[in-house]
């Protein structure tokens, strides 16, 4: 709990005064708190508090002066229909560990927990001191809701830029936050937002998901969400869009001008745009080209929709081929919570070997579940690589295709699917299965219009055949 300003005494009255008829019996105990700071408790704090106990304090300040109060224990028996008590006045029923509080005199700023509240400048409503730098930190026992801010009064030395005396405000708890505004002289600052707390996130497990505030229902307007995923040196990050929703493309512009979610390469706004998307768009998954992205939401003032997203760390490793082998190298360190048997090609039996500080897997075509198909009418060979994260009772089972060109004995390695990654990485294997069934429905009506031409030949050649038995048989007779 904190409390600035005028309030403080009121504040401590109601937790701790005694406001009522003072009870007949019982133990007496509190004072009189001149000192510029200190700290006080109920009687046997931590341990129960005595029954039928009445405990006043007052904190006494000049005229003008400011009180901050902050409670770091608080257990009470609870009184219904009572957010405090009028009084520190145990009955004979039940007892409690009681409270203990600090407090500052003069104070400027403080942290504030409370649903709802309100802060002022020092000697408000005097002219606040000079040379003061007061700093509020506003979390909202709501969890991860948003705080709006509203200003009832403003009366700040102007100046342009706001170069004197200034209020900032910081979507976070700390100046390091996206700041939302900077305010100074007499206009009132707008009414603001804050984004919710899991708008503001840092990934750094292999693989993991978000989505916007409030999902599946719509999220608040006015809003920047920042998602970063750091994975370790060597990864790439694979994003996949389970549910986009947004606000549509601009009529004007065709852009995404309104709300919009944008990917970067790099854990900054300044890294590589790796795509922006809006409306109802499905995009396909991207990978980035590093071991970080930043996942950027922007939302304005109008329509409000909701989003969800997932990614899947892809494991660093070297894949080549010659034009019999599959050559799979991946570094231990990447992997390095993994016994080798957690990392195979194909099947089980054909697990990794640790050699030289690598995961290491070298097998020919015809073994470890490899398949010939025909893809762009060049002949590939293919097979999944298998990377078992389980846990327990979790599965946790990671793929990549692994593909080798034999003529060109060029290779390559895409992450297939890791588990609970998204609809449209079961689409991009739907579309590769009808690729590689495309592939071999071409095949079988090439076998079947074979079979038909044989069969038609054939039956020619034997109607040829009985022509000529027929002539012969004629002329004899």
């Amino acid at each position: 709990m904190g409390c600035l300003g005028a309030g403080c005494l009121a504040a401590l009255a109601v937790l701790c005064g005694a406001l009522g008829d003072a009870p007949s019996r019982g133990i007496k105990c509190g004072g009189v708190l001149s000192a510029s700071s200190g700290n006080f408790s109920s009687p046997n704090f931590p341990g129960p508090y005595p029954y039928e106990t009445e405990c006043t304090w007052l904190i006494v300040v000049a005229e003008g002066s400011s009180v901050l109060l902050s409670l770091s224990h608080f257990e009470l028996e609870d009184t219904p229909g009572h957010s405090w008590p009028s009084a520190f006045r145990p009955d004979r029923h039940v007892a409690k560990r009681g409270f203990a509080a600090d407090y500052r005199k003069g104070a400027c700023g403080g942290q504030l927990t409370g649903l709802s509240g309100e802060i002022t400048s020092p000697r408000y409503p005097e002219s606040y001191p000079n040379d003061a730098e007061c700093r509020w930190s506003i979390g909202g026992a709501g969890g991860g809701s948003p705080l709006t801010l509203v200003f009832a009064d403003f009366q700040v030395e102007g100046g342009q830029g706001c170069g004197f005396d200034y209020v900032a405000l910081f979507d976070g708890p700390t100046t390091a936050a996206p700041r939302l505004g900077r305010y100074c002289g007499s206009t009132h600052p707008p009414r603001t937002v804050s984004s919710p707390r899991e708008c503001q996130e840092v990934f750094t497990a292999i693989k993991g998901n978000f989505s916007s505030p409030q999902y599946p229902n719509f999220y608040p307007n006015n809003l920047k969400c920042q998602w970063s995923i750091q994975l370790p040196p060597g990864y790439r990050v694979k994003v996949f869009f389970l549910d986009m929703e947004l606000e549509g493309r601009s009529s004007l512009t065709g852009g995404c001008d309104y709300d919009h979610l944008a990917a970067f390469d790099g854990g900054t706004e300044s890294g590589s745009l790796l795509g922006r998307w809006c409306g109802q768009e499905s995009p396909t998954p991207v990978t980035s080209r590093c071991n970080q992205v930043l996942l950027v939401l922007h939302t304005d003032r109008n329509t409000a929709k909701r989003g969800s997203v997932a990614y899947v760390g892809v494991v660093p490793m070297n894949v080549s081929c010659t034009r019999t082998d599959f050559h799979i190298q991946i570094p231990v360190p990447s992997l390095a919570q993994l016994e080798r048997n957690r990392i195979y090609l194909g099947t089980p039996s054909c697990a990794a070997q640790v050699v030289g500080g690598n995961f290491k897997i070298h097998t020919r075509f015809d073994t470890c579940g490899t398949k010939s198909q025909k893809r762009n009418n060049t002949s590939v060979i293919v097979s999944t690589l298998y990377i078992d994260f389980s846990a327990g009772d979790r599965e946790d089972i990671h793929q990549y295709e692994v593909q080798c060109e034999p003529k060109r004995k060029e290779a390559s390695v895409t992450l297939i699917a890791g588990p609970n990654t998204s609809r449209l990485s079961q689409a991009e294997n739907l579309v590769d299965a009808q690729q590689r069934e495309g592939g071999a429905m071409d095949a079988r009506e090439i076998k079947s219009q074979d079979t038909s031409d044989i069969v038609f030949i054939s039956i020619c050649i034997l109607a040829g055949l009985l022509m000529v038995i027929a002539v012969v048989g004629l002329m004899l007779l």
